[in-house]
């Protein structure tokens, strides 16, 4: 269950390519629309999508894609199979509409329920992360030439002066606060999109619950970047987060739970006892 490593440095220019198309709609006006779901979409996440997928064709022959926008038109694979790829080309809508830089390029490759590579493109902070189960993680730095700058990256034991949570800058509600205040938070820190995970996954952060709605494309990038440095994302029961969830009785298909991402085992178990107390915290799924 490990991607080659050419393939990945290719789908590494993929989302690199794919950057570039949203940076262009986002140096100009743009119209944002609303898609069924009440969701914002502009011509980036269709032009990026569009990119991705041309190369995805060529480099993975035959592999089932599951993207946001094709999602969204009701395109999807009749099958999956035992390895597939989910794609978000703009995680982060509202941040990209909002102009505060923190959307993503989100592709990732899931083998067995699980992401084995994932790749996080943040194009308008010129950093990108990438994680492969048996190859560790790294964070990039796009360099005045274009070039990326590489560093191993990997997650921290909890601080003894206490955690740094990551909350959306989107999306919190009470459910979050009631799992906060039951667990030992230093400092809290506002982010937008899947740069959450890989923020906790450089070891500059410990957790990130999220306690709302998100789907499969929105996290399976950040999710496999950060189980490469040595982290998880788990269900409000402990069990790592699946991917290729249809025919959920719960909800829709590809839906996720509640979960929660976290840098260490310690980390972890804490939060999950700290979410069975919490009221209400129970989620979808």
């Amino acid at each position: 269950m490990t991607l080659d490593p050419s393939l990945l440095d290719s789908l590494v220019e993929t989302a690199l390519a794919a950057g570039r198309v949203v940076m262009d709609v986002y140096g100009g006006d743009f119209a944002v629309a609303t898609k069924g779901d009440a969701s914002p979409v502009t011509a980036a996440d269709e032009r990026a999508e569009a990119v991705i997928l041309a190369d995805l064709a060529r480099l993975m022959p035959g592999v089932a894609v599951v993207a946001e926008e094709e999602a969204a038109a009701g395109r999807l694979p009749v099958s999956l199979g035992e390895r597939f790829v989910l794609v978000d080309p703009l995680d982060g809508t509202k941040e990209f509409v909002s102009r505060n830089g923190e959307f993503t390029v989100n592709i990732a490759v899931v083998e067995g329920g699980g992401p084995i590579a994932g790749i996080v493109f943040a194009p308008a902070l010129g950093e990108i992360h990438v994680g492969s189960i048996g190859a560790g993680a790294r964070a990039g730095r796009i360099d005045a030439d274009g070039r990326v700058v590489w560093r191993d990256i990997t997650v921290r034991p909890p601080p003894v002066e206490g955690l740094v949570v990551l909350a959306s800058r989107s999306h919190a509600g009470p459910e979050t606060e009631d799992l906060l205040a039951r667990l030992p938070v230093a400092r809290r820190v506002s982010a937008g999109s899947s740069l959450k995970f890989c923020r906790v996954a450089a070891g500059e952060a410990d957790l990130y619950p999220r306690l709302g709605r998100t789907m499969e494309w929105d996290t399976a990038a950040g999710d496999a970047v950060l189980r490469a440095a040595g982290g998880a994302v788990v269900d409000l029961d402990g069990r790592p987060l699946l991917y290729g969830k249809r025919k959920q009785t719960s909800d829709v298909d590809f839906a996720n739970p509640w979960f929660l991402a976290g840098g260490s085992a310690a980390t972890l178990s804490a939060a999950v006892v700290a979410a069975t107390g919490a009221a209400g915290a129970s989620g979808p799924g």
